[in-house]
């Protein structure tokens, strides 16, 4: 009897466990926010979308997918119907593409939009609005996967045509060409090393001594210009040559200009005292000449001047 009383203790304590687990559950995974139905229509294959599966607005979660089945009002489409927060930024401009989540393979629905501004799409739970479904990257893969290997083929062929007989021997004689070519470029690169070291060395050798003197003698150079500027800072110094110049200069401007008031004036008088000095003896020797016996008798009575009674001119016969 003790053992039976264990056992339905241990089923009842299991089965109220069990209960309160799922109780748990059920209030983790509830609904706390409000959520509107929206619907996509469409004739791509949904591989690996199942109901419950994410609905994400660029990666955030806004909601599930309700259900997957085929759509009544048009033969051959899919219809998805998903529960989306009624928060979520869905205008007339969202679209979804169907995306995978990793390695699992399991797909979920993504929503985007242009990001332009629209207007927002008004739910209505007994005609839920449509999103459009736009084509995935594998979709995109499917459609071109033709074109794709149409290409790849193509190239192979092309390859095949360079890689044949013909070709492998021209591209092996190219291939020898080039390879004596740079044999060739070696040898020139070997003589041009060559000529460097036995002729442009020596010359750069004999540059490099003329350089040296060159500025050798450009330091001479400078050192008679310094030279010169040292005897041009005394020759130009106060009491120095040039002053003396000017001062000697200066005194004998001050000699000219005295010269030239006091004693250039009575030079003059003096001259000109001198000329009429001269002028009057000049004359009376011409008296003294032309009548001598004045030293003796005097001057007399003087001649008749011009107009006078008995005037005679000089050197008329009479």
């Amino acid at each position: 009897m003790e053992n039976k009383a264990h056992a339905l203790a241990a089923g009842i304590f299991v089965a109220l466990m069990s209960a309160l687990v799922l109780a748990l559950s059920a209030w983790l995974t509830r609904d706390t926010g409000i959520r509107d139905t929206y619907e996509i229509s469409t004739r791509e294959t949904v591989t690996g979308l199942q109901s419950q599966a994410p609905v994400r607005f660029r990666g955030v979660d806004v909601g599930k997918v309700s259900s997957v089945g085929f759509d009544p009002k048009a033969t051959g489409n899919v219809l998805v119907r998903m529960e989306i927060d009624r928060d979520a930024p869905v205008t007339r401009g969202t679209f979804a593409t169907l995306s995978y989540q990793g390695v699992t393979g399991l797909a979920f629905i993504q929503l985007a939009d242009e990001g332009k501004p629209a207007p927002r799409l008004v739910p209505d739970d007994e005609v839920p609005p449509r999103i459009p479904l736009r084509p995935g990257l594998l979709a995109r893969l499917e459609e071109r996967g033709e074109i794709i290997l149409d290409r790849v083929e193509e190239v192979a062929v092309r390859v095949n045509q360079v890689l044949g007989d013909d070709n492998q021997k021209r591209i092996a004689s190219a291939l020898e060409n080039i390879a004596q070519a740079a044999d060739g470029t070696n040898r020139l690169a070997a003589r041009l090393d060559n000529t460097v070291q036995r002729r442009v060395d020596p010359a750069l050798g004999e540059l490099t001594v003329t350089m040296r003197n060159l500025q050798g003698a450009a330091d001479r150079v400078g050192t008679a210009a310094t030279d010169i500027s040292t005897v041009a800072q005394k020759i130009n110094a106060k009491g120095g040559p040039l002053d003396r110049v000017s001062e000697g200069t200066d005194a004998l401007a001050q000699a000219v200009e005295t010269v030239s008031v006091s004693t250039l004036p009575r030079l003059n008088r003096v001259a000109e005292q001198t000329t009429q000095t001269m002028r009057t003896l000049d004359r009376a020797i011409n008296e003294l000449t032309e009548n001598p016996q004045m030293l003796i008798y005097g001057q007399g009575t003087p001649r008749p001047g011009p107009g006078e009674p008995g005037f005679a001119a000089p050197g008329a016969r009479r």
